[in-house]
């Protein structure tokens, strides 16, 4: 079986650059799991490693596949500096944990609340989770495994999360775009609703 860690971590690098910092959180019964910190002139990113190393699988599966099924790793993108960004690396572990914790398949269109702000004084409790593509490119893997897909965290207020499981996230991503919504702004207000 290929450890695809390596190849992920080279993905990011090529992608994104050096990480100028990187953290490791396990949690009980889950593998270990890091945080890669990027700094693109005013952007800074977070990545993680290792949510990738197994296949997401169906809740409603007998048993996980080990080898099928879709890899994802993901990316939170902000301007550092009006915040303190660095503190959302926990909640961010906690996302990539979310398959192997509680069976769910993270994908485009999904949202992830974690329950506290991402980080302190954060608006923001919840993402949306983006098309992948854009950013870092998506990396294949030797079949039969599927290719780990790289995902793009957009931080959403506790208002736009609820107006987002009613409209849906195609309508709040036309909400920002029609509002000018800058998504890297770690305090922005919530976008006008009504």
């Amino acid at each position: 079986m290929v450890d695809v860690l390596p190849l992920v971590e080279a993905r990011l690098r090529s992608a994104l650059g050096e990480p100028d910092a990187r953290a490791a959180v396990t949690f009980l019964g889950t593998d270990r799991l890091e945080v890669l910190r990027f700094h693109e002139g005013d952007v800074v990113r977070y990545a993680t490693l290792g949510m990738s190393a197994q296949p997401m699988s169906d809740p409603t599966a007998m048993l996980a596949d080990p080898v099928e099924g879709p890899r994802a790793e993901l990316v939170l993108s902000v301007r550092p500096g009006a915040a303190d960004t660095d503190k959302v690396l926990r909640p961010l572990a906690v996302l990539a944990a979310s398959p192997q914790v509680e069976g769910v398949v993270v994908a485009p269109g999904s949202s992830l609340d974690v329950g506290e702000p991402l980080w302190p004084g954060a608006p923001f409790t919840s993402v949306l989770v983006a098309e992948p593509g854009g950013l870092v490119e998506d990396l294949d893997l030797d079949e039969p495994l599927d290719p780990v897909r790289f995902l793009p965290l957009l931080p959403m207020t506790p208002n736009e999360a609820a107006w987002k499981r009613v409209h849906g996230a195609q309508a709040l991503q036309e909400r920002w775009l029609t509002n000018g919504t800058d998504l890297r702004d770690p305090s922005r207000k919530s976008v006008p609703l009504d």
